[in-house]
């Protein structure tokens, strides 16, 4: 069973000007352990999307399941961590502190919270600043924080909303490399939205080009890179023909609803 499966779905919003659909007839299975990258314009959908996996939005039509049961219950027991945009660490806590965040709500004992903080700061490479505060620490290590807090609750599966999108190119390029060896330690089902055709084709396995007006799936394509991917792959004849075939879906994407 795949661990996210929606089926014809939409989404419309109310709104005081009238109804505007965000999603249109989205049909998607996620198998267990892929990175999944949602590429599109602005305005596509992909976040809308994101969120509800996530169960922050309600589908007005067709079906959604997270580990064979509803959004909601998947949020009720943990099953993902969720990346936002920007880090959105409290300024006030420590880093270990704000990584701590979840597992108070979660009611953890000392020992066992320790223990998650130790373990996830180490694998986002930020041992040693536990004690810091964001404000201490560059933007691209904020945002490794924000994948530990995300990791620290155990869950199946890591929702990432443009996590590196207001990053300069070089950290990106570097965070890309720390999510791919994360990912390939952790095996969590990744779905990353991003705008960056070079980045969708480095980290993922497959990518979902949607079109706008309102969000649908254009086309699916496979990325089969293999496992080991140094960021000098870019430059290789395979990762430009997937690079252009997704440009070229996002251009078809636009040329339909135009």
């Amino acid at each position: 069973m795949p661990v996210i499966s929606a089926r014809n779905l939409d989404l419309v919003f109310q709104t005081g000007d009238g109804s505007v659909q965000a999603l249109s007839d989205i049909t998607l299975d996620i198998e267990k352990g892929e990175f999944v990258s949602l590429i599109g314009p602005s305005g596509c959908g992909k976040t809308t999307l994101l969120r509800v996996i996530a169960d922050l939005e309600k589908p007005t039509a067709g079906s959604i399941t997270v580990n064979g049961t509803t959004p909601e219950n998947a949020r009720l027991d943990g099953a993902y961590g969720y990346v936002f945009q920007q880090a959105a660490l409290f300024p006030w806590r420590t880093i270990a502190d704000n990584v701590a965040l979840p597992l108070e709500i979660m009611g953890l004992g000392a020992e066992e919270k320790a223990s998650r903080i130790k373990r996830n700061l180490d694998l986002v490479n930020l041992t040693g600043f536990e004690k810091k505060f964001p404000w201490q620490l560059s933007g691209g290590m904020q945002q490794r924080a924000s994948i530990a807090r995300a990791l620290a609750v155990e869950p199946d599966m890591l929702l990432m909303d443009e996590p590196f999108g207001a990053l300069d190119e070089i950290v990106r390029d570097h965070l890309n490399e720390e999510l791919l060896k994360l990912w390939a330690t952790t095996k969590k089902t990744v779905v990353f939205v991003t705008h960056s055709i070079p980045e969708a084709v480095y980290l993922s396995t497959r990518i979902v080009v949607m079109s706008p007006r309102p969000g649908r799936i254009h086309e699916i394509i496979d990325c089969d890179l293999g496992d080991d991917r140094p960021l000098d792959i870019r430059e290789t004849p395979e990762f430009l023909r997937i690079a252009h075939q997704v440009r070229d879906g996002l251009r078809e994407g636009h040329s339909d609803e135009a």
